[in-house]
């Protein structure tokens, strides 16, 4: 086993928590109610249903979940190292929720 000075494998990509990486996206307000989505059972990584806010994430995974009243399906594009600005936050992830048609005006 590698100690605590040991360099990870090459092939290895960067991890960061699920509940951390929802916090830091501005999804949810707080790393708890993001750990209460996600042990209730309503995230799903990349089709896999998962109930573990400590569950890692990396850049290329799909995540779908609930936020208030709409399911959200989002893709990590980065893992950020804070709880930035919005515009910050936003730079995490590509929206993948198909957007509502506009309404035939009458």
């Amino acid at each position: 086993m590698a100690g605590p000075g040991a360099k990870p494998a090459p092939d290895t990509r960067p991890r960061l928590r699920l509940d951390k990486w929802l916090w830091q996206a501005r999804f949810f307000k707080s790393r708890a109610l993001s750990a209460e989505v996600i042990e209730s059972g309503h995230c799903r990584v990349n089709g896999q249903r998962t109930r573990k806010p400590g569950h890692g994430i990396c850049i290329g995974d799909v995540l779908t979940f609930v936020q208030g009243q709409q399911v959200r399906v989002i893709k990590v594009l980065a893992l950020g190292l804070r709880r930035g600005p919005a515009a910050e936050a936003q730079a995490l992830y590509l929206d993948l929720d198909p957007q509502p048609l506009p309404e035939a005006l009458e």
